[in-house]
């Protein structure tokens, strides 16, 4: 792939989570997040991005969102489970964007807030309609996916290197 292939990462926050006496990297999905988590993986489907690769954290609630929105895609993607997603700073994250392979097109991250509208606030230095009022409106809730369009390498990732394709929030 060239350094102006077209690319796409798509940023999933993990469905809401619960609060039991565990700690903050073994805490499960609440059942509003069990219920969202699948209506993700349709809306992922719906994208028709065919992922080459899915970044997600190690932490509980992101496994296990990822665990139910994939059962919901057509393709199943390599996955690898990333500890530096959990508790990432915005440098961090686009280091881990920077580190992808470049015969990936399509990259999916499940992480955490609030490295997940950081990072899709600071890639988005174009917006098509009003995604990024709205994403702006909404914050970035639980099981929320922002869409990144760019061209380049992944070496090339950058604050407003992109344009802000799509942001879907679940309806409850």
């Amino acid at each position: 792939m060239s350094a102006d292939t077209p690319r796409r990462i798509v940023l999933l926050r993990h469905a809401k989570a619960d609060w039991p006496q565990v700690s903050d990297h073994d805490r499960p999905l609440a059942e509003r997040g069990r219920k969202d988590a699948p209506a993700v993986g349709l809306k992922l489907a719906e994208t028709g991005i065919t992922f080459d690769l899915a970044l997600c954290s190690t932490a509980a609630r992101t496994r296990e969102t990822w665990k139910l929105a994939v059962q919901e895609l057509p393709h199943r993607p390599k996955t690898l489970y990333e500890e530096r997603l959990y508790e990432a700073s915005l440098g961090e994250l686009i280091a881990l964007l920077n580190e992808t392979p470049d015969d990936v097109a399509d990259l999916l991250v499940i992480g955490h807030n609030p490295g997940m509208h950081a990072l899709a606030d600071a890639l988005s230095g174009r917006a098509e309609g009003d995604t990024l009022q709205r994403m702006a409106r909404s914050g970035f809730p639980a099981a929320a996916v922002a869409v990144v369009g760019f061209s380049g390498t992944w070496k090339s990732v950058e604050h407003g290197v992109g344009t802000l394709l799509d942001f879907w929030v679940p309806q409850h």
